[in-house]
């Protein structure tokens, strides 16, 4: 058994061929191949079984015999007549082939030459000759011997094209296969081009082909030269095809591993010099970041963005500006929340225990939150709502959104919008900028470490704008549920997705608010408190709270309803319950000094130990005014601080008629005035009022509380019923308070603050009011409680005021009055 090595174009033996410097030449002359066509084959002859390799007719390839049996054959052969019989093995790892284990189809084979080897093997050299027919074995020992029948070759004739054209394609075929192995030498190229025979030309490139025993045996048994010619160009095609495709892997692999080692040997190279200069290498921290990055959860286009940056971050000199910019770049994007989501609690009844644990009343509010989560729980991709909480100071706006984040399980973040004027506090600055940061909404995304918060935007109506820009206007795009998918920060300068983000805005004013970010918000009005909702919010939520933080007990102090009542009363006037809170403050300090200089008090606190500790009471109730005077009417005006009564004043003096007006109005009040004054100049005769006193007396109208201005339609009616009042000397209906806007024709409009009006008319013992129709369903979405007690007159023209709220007991005139009985 012989263990051979084939002849391929890239052996060093093509080279001595091409040289001349080899011993045989395998290139077969015209002669060479007649003489082969001629000789006659010997009906037996030994076998030798070749392992992993073909053998074809004119080529010459060395194998290397290591067994005992084919060194003995070719021993044998070699001292006789040098031709033996070549066939391949089915099974490489056969190791004394017999019969069956050989292919039925070899070639006869001419020794050139035998070189012993001192490792006791024997390297011999062979050329084909002619393809036979194994018929049967005669002989197993000491070697296979058999008998043989040459296979008959068919050849083309000489003129015929289809063949020739066939023979030039594989000419050319295995040049390019040259070119394309980098392991052929291109001196290969001329021994393909000096091969003058067609058989041997096919036979040749047969040989040296990259197939398998198998592929190469089907050549072989191919009896005609053109079917054998085309089958061969098949496969070189296929192999031209495979060398192509791994070469073109290799060429973009080797491109890329140079890369990398030319950026390596660099970075080497730069870190030597860092450090030789008494610097310092960001090699540990560019290894860091990879490695965080590894774990992230992000899209493609925020993945090859950091690993772009990273890359520039690794070749920057520590010693530039933008160094620390570009570390705090990379440091954030690795530090938020991508596509991290906190898993929303959708227990509605825990949650509206929380709503109702920490803040009394507001049930606006704690309705539409819970509205809020019973369709995430159903849908569970709602687009989270932007809220605007609006309403005055102290009523809760701003801790509401804690109880929001708990309820819904998610984490609270809360940045204060007062006095912001610069848009790159919304937008963040850009990298090109020293000290460049992200804006705030990334930062308390950041912050939040979840992409899903409650995010509380503080006094949204404190925005101003500046020569730096808008940020109202920054804020359009992440208030706005379509747009803030892809909110884009400049510092970030990628999109961020804040869709999943509750958005809850507070706020004063809803005035100063841009229209196109109040459009973009759900505004739920938050009203001031009545007494008895700060008497509860005092006892169960205040109290306790001071008494903590002051390190007090409940045993050391308590404060039942009737002196929460006096505090609030006498010490507070607010719609929310922020001064109350003060107060309790004051009161838990005063009780704290007693404990610690050991005073006696009354742990059940009376009114009289509040007045102590307190001092006089700083405010007294609004109280009605008699109507002993004609001319005073009471009005209800809305405060940024709640509702309060107003008290129009109006008296005629000698004059040549006219209207004086004081009290620190604004425009819209005056033009109130003039409307009213002329409204009843027109309609003197039906209101009983003389010419004479018109023409005669001038009016002068003045709202208290100068130093306060004053503005808004709604004291129209009360300004017109007063001046009437005077006019006709008849007094005003005790107990009585009106708001409503009039018209040059007496018609009565709606107003607003409806609510906070009403808490202040109760305040001041006020028992009927006086609102226009429109007015009514204000009032109907009002508490039952806080009407008791309470008349309304709703109506739609002055003519009916005047009739409800001018009675017909008079004051005394002077003289000179001519007014007709009413």
């Amino acid at each position: 058994m012989a263990n051979q090595k084939i002849i391929t174009l890239d052996n060093l033996s093509l080279q001595d061929i091409v040289d001349g410097d080899s011993e045989f030449i395998p290139l077969l002359t015209s002669e060479d191949e007649e003489e082969i066509k001629r000789e006659e084959l010997p009906e037996e002859l030994p076998i030798l079984p070749l392992r992993n390799m073909v053998l074809f007719p004119g080529v010459v390839i060395p194998i290397t015999a290591g067994r005992d049996k084919s060194i003995e054959l070719l021993t044998s052969a070699n001292k006789g007549n040098k031709t033996i019989g070549v066939v391949a093995q089915l099974n490489e790892s056969t190791e004394n082939p017999g019969v069956k284990d050989i292919y039925r189809e070899g070639t006869v084979a001419r020794i050139l030459k035998v070189l012993k080897l001192p490792d006791g093997n024997v390297t011999v050299i062979l050329q084909g000759k002619k393809r036979f027919d194994l018929v049967e074995i005669i002989e197993e020992e000491p070697f296979l011997k058999a008998r043989i029948q040459e296979r008959t070759e068919t050849y083309p004739e000489a003129n015929n094209e289809e063949f020739l054209a066939v023979v030039e394609s594989i000419k050319e075929v295995a040049v390019e296969i040259i070119k394309e192995s980098p392991n052929i030498p291109s001196e290969a190229t001329f021994a393909i081009k000096n091969i003058e025979s067609n058989s041997f030309l096919i036979n040749f490139v047969s040989s040296n082909m990259n197939l398998s025993v198998e592929e190469k045996q089907q050549l072989l048994r191919i009896n005609d030269l053109k079917d054998r010619a085309f089958e061969t160009l098949r496969f070189m095609n296929i192999e031209l095809q495979k060398l192509e495709l791994r070469n073109n892997i290799q060429s973009k692999v080797r491109i890329d591993l140079d890369q990398q080692q030319k950026e390596y040997f660099l970075h080497q190279q730069m870190k030597t010099i860092q450090e030789e200069l008494g610097g310092f290498s960001n090699e540990e921290e560019f290894e860091e970041m990879r490695q965080r990055a590894k774990n992230k959860k992000w899209n493609n286009e925020v993945k090859e963005r950091f690993d772009k940056e990273l890359l520039k971050f690794q070749r920057m000199n520590p010693q530039v500006a933008e160094f620390g910019i570009q570390r705090n770049y990379l440091e954030l994007i690795l530090d938020l929340p991508w596509n991290t989501y906190s898993k929303d609690q959708f227990d509605l009844n825990k949650a509206q225990k929380i709503l109702n644990r920490d803040h009394y009343g507001i049930e606006d509010v704690k309705k539409r939150v819970l509205e809020h989560m019973a369709v995430l729980k159903l849908r569970n991709d709602l687009k989270a709502p932007i809220l605007c909480l609006y309403g005055p100071p102290g009523v809760g706006k701003t801790s509401i959104g804690k109880s929001i984040a708990e309820a819904l399980g998610r984490e609270y973040v809360r940045i204060s919008l007062g006095g912001l004027r610069d848009e790159a506090e919304i937008r963040g600055h850009r990298k090109t900028y020293i000290g460049a940061m992200p804006g705030r909404i990334i930062q308390s995304i950041k912050k939040a470490e979840t992409s899903n918060p409650v995010f509380l935007l503080d006094e949204i109506d404190k925005l101003s704008s500046s020569y730096n820009g808008d940020p109202s206007s920054a804020l359009l795009e992440a208030l706005d549920p379509e747009q803030n998918s892809d909110f884009y920060d400049n510092f970030l300068e990628m999109g961020y997705d804040l869709s999943k983000v509750m958005f809850i805005a507070t706020s004063n004013s809803l005035n100063t608010i841009q229209p196109a970010l109040r459009d973009r918000m759900e505004i739920i009005e938050m009203n001031g408190y009545t007494i008895e909702e700060k008497i509860e919010i005092g006892k169960q939520h205040l109290l306790p709270k001071q008494l903590k933080e002051h390190g007090l007990t409940p045993q050391n102090v308590s404060v039942n309803k009737k002196v929460m009542e006096f505090i609030v009363t006498n010490y507070t006037r607010e719609s929310g319950v922020r001064g109350l809170d003060k107060q309790l403050a004051h009161i838990a300090r005063g009780i704290a000094k007693k404990i610690v200089m050991e005073e006696a008090y009354e742990v059940k606190l009376t009114e009289e130990e509040v007045r102590q500790i307190l001092g006089a009471p700083r405010f007294e109730r609004d109280k009605y005014e008699n109507n002993d005077v004609a001319g005073v009417v009471t009005g209800l005006a809305w405060t940024s601080v709640g509702g309060d009564i107003l008290y129009i004043e109006s008296i005629v003096s000698k004059g040549k008629g006219g209207l004086s007006i004081t009290g620190n109005l604004g425009n819209v009040m005056k033009e109130s005035a003039t409307i009213a004054l002329e409204y009843i100049k027109a309609h003197a005769d039906e209101l009983k009022i003389s010419q004479s006193v018109l023409d005669n007396y001038k009016i002068h109208l003045h709202v208290p509380e100068g130093a306060t201005p004053k503005d808004g339609p709604s004291a129209g009616i009360a300004m017109l019923t007063s001046m009437v009042s005077s006019f006709t000397q008849y007094k005003i209906k005790k107990n009585l308070a009106m708001t409503g806007e009039i018209t040059l024709r007496g018609k009565v409009l709606p107003v607003g603050g409806i609510k906070e009006k009403i808490l202040a008319a109760k305040r001041a013992n006020i028992k009927e009011i006086i609102l226009c129709k429109d007015n009514k369903k204000d009032i109907e979405e009002i508490k039952e409680n806080y009407l008791k007690g309470l008349t309304f007159h709703y109506v739609d023209k002055m003519e009916e005021v005047l009739a409800i709220a001018i009675t017909n007991q008079k004051v005394k005139k002077p003289k000179e009055f001519k007014t007709e009985e009413k």
